[in-house]
């Protein structure tokens, strides 16, 4: 099976072949690239496979997975599109790597945090847990999508409250609907613009270990 989209992989050094690991899908921001967004997983490598998924479409200087008609108005088609894609390839990547399926993780920034919630949303409790940095859920997606259950599912939003590019409200938003739907939210707003700080950073990183260890226990 050949990849439907372009990858980074980071992985642990040295595997066990009895095992399957925990994943992390990475998705960057307009105009980014997946090398960019490595380094704000660095260090989970050797506990997580870790995929650092490209755009689809060209953004110079870089890449993206859809396109904006408006102001938090993604171009339906093209958003549906990225959904089919990405969906394609996780599962292209639990078929071709030991990935425990129980242990799927999203990370995105700005639009990826938006593809990062919305495909939480489609694919539910298939998904373990997302962090959404600086993002947003498209009113389509919550009118129209199919949402499968997310009540087993967990969630680190972050929000600067001083965003620019897309409103603190509409990350509060998202984590209101999230608990709405019954889905365990930690929601970390932040005296900071559209980006992430070193302090947002460590957090979703320990609370990424964190889940890890929680389902150890379990």
């Amino acid at each position: 099976m050949k990849s439907p989209m372009i990858y980074e992989l980071r992985q642990p050094k040295k595997l066990d072949a009895t095992k399957k690991y925990p994943a992390i899908f990475v998705f960057h921001g307009i105009g980014s690239n997946e090398q960019n967004m490595l380094q704000l997983v660095e260090g989970l490598e050797e506990q997580f496979y870790i995929f650092s998924i490209r755009g689809h479409l060209e953004h110079p200087p870089g890449f993206a997975y859809f396109t904006i008609q408006g102001y938090g108005r993604p171009h339906r088609e093209v958003f549906d599109q990225a959904i089919v894609k990405l969906t394609s390839f996780i599962d292209y990547a639990i078929e071709k790597y030991p990935i425990d399926k129980a242990q799927l993780y999203l990370l995105g920034f700005s639009q990826g945090a938006i593809l990062s919630m919305s495909l939480g949303l489609t694919l539910g409790n298939r998904i373990k847990g997302i962090v959404a940095l600086s993002g947003y859920i498209p009113g389509f997606v919550k009118d129209e999508y199919m949402i499968d259950p997310v009540d087993q599912m967990s969630l680190f939003i972050s929000h600067g409250e001083m965003d620019q590019v897309l409103p603190f409200e509409w990350g509060t938003a998202a984590k209101d609907y999230f608990q709405s739907l019954g889905a365990d939210v930690s929601f970390h707003p932040y005296q900071a613009g559209h980006t992430v700080t070193m302090e947002i950073h460590q957090a979703y990183k320990n609370w990424l270990l964190d889940s890890l260890k929680e389902e150890k226990k379990a």
